[in-house]
């Protein structure tokens, strides 16, 4: 009798076991391994936290079907966005919040990927702090560094005159390399390197991510993110999470392994300098990954910044909570 209820007993449980563990297996979704997503990259900085995912989908060891792209000017990347042939790229933070409003909230910020990388160079040794601006002409690339510039002048109470005839931090450092003694320039890495490279009178005189924190305390200087089309998000959200995740680990391979990086990212045509200069470069770049309510807070503090020094260079207007991709 005994053994006749222990039985059933046993009989019920792994019946219940395998009931659970089928209830378990049902709520799995599995990836979507044949959807090709498309991801863009800016060449830089902004692209680099991207070398080792990029090369693992070029090895065949990624756990997705990515197709990736490098371009050379944002512009490129945000019209494949609007037009919906790029699902996820990285970008200038402002960059992303002008297609936010020009889309009405066609796309999310996954993660920051960059802080500050802007650094005032000169042909020269005259600078040694923001107050030795007053007076001076600073080139600058045009967009999001010639805004950090303006505002972190305004913050310190220095009269510049903001000079973006080389639009593109490649033209602007080519320029630099050849410029006369007493030009003054603001550079992105890992363009200021290559620039010191080619002319060893060039000096940092500043870096504008310190400058930026020691007169903004409400807000940091947040320059590179990653987003996603909303649409795409929707449709394929697990896609997207695996994504964040492999983006994550390929960002901690990058500023941990500087030498490995260095080739990659020449390989993959991310960086059209040496692979030397990159490695140098590497722990210059502020690369990083921050998401969640942090981003939300870092990002949303540097837009309001933006939008006080010129409201078009964000979009318009500061973007809603929808923004800020699982964000709480």
């Amino acid at each position: 009798m005994k053994n006749s209820t222990f039985t059933k007993l046993l009989t019920l449980t792994l019946a219940i076991i395998f009931v659970l563990g089928m209830t378990a297996c049902a709520r799995v979704v599995k990836l979507d391994e044949e959807l090709e997503i498309n991801v863009s990259v800016l060449n830089g900085t902004t692209g680099f936290g991207m070398a080792k995912l990029m090369n693992d989908t070029k090895n065949g060891e990624a756990s997705l079907n990515y197709n990736f792209s490098v371009e050379t000017d944002a512009s490129v990347v945000t019209a494949g966005l609007i037009n919906s042939e790029i699902d996820i790229a990285a970008l200038p933070t402002n960059a992303a919040s002008v297609i936010y409003n020009k889309t009405q909230g066609g796309v999310k910020v996954l993660a920051l990927n960059t802080l500050g990388v802007l650094y005032v160079v000169e042909n020269g040794n005259s600078i040694k702090s923001i107050s030795d601006l007053e007076g001076k002409t600073v080139f600058c690339p045009a967009q999001n560094p010639a805004f950090v510039m303006e505002y972190v002048a305004k913050l310190a109470g220095v009269n510049v005159t903001i000079d973006t005839t080389y639009a593109q931090p490649a033209a602007l450092m080519q320029f630099v390399a050849g410029s006369p003694e007493g030009t003054i320039a603001v550079l992105p890495e890992p363009v200021l390197s290559v620039a010191k490279s080619k002319n060893t009178n060039l000096n940092t005189a500043l870096d504008l991510t310190a400058e930026w924190s020691a007169k903004a305390s409400d807000s940091q200087l947040v320059q590179g993110c990653i987003v996603v089309r909303t649409e795409f998000l929707e449709n394929h959200p697990k896609e997207v999470e695996e994504f964040l995740k492999a983006y994550e680990a390929s960002v901690n391979y990058v500023n941990t392994n500087a030498t490995e990086t260095s080739a990659l990212v020449v390989d993959l045509g991310i960086y059209a300098g040496a692979a030397a200069v990159a490695e140098k470069a590497i722990p210059k770049c502020n690369i990083k990954f921050v998401d969640g309510d942090e981003m939300k807070s870092a990002l949303s503090g540097f837009l309001a910044a933006m939008e006080s020094i010129n409201p078009t260079s964000i979009g318009g207007k500061l973007p809603t909570d929808d923004f800020y991709f699982n964000a709480k």
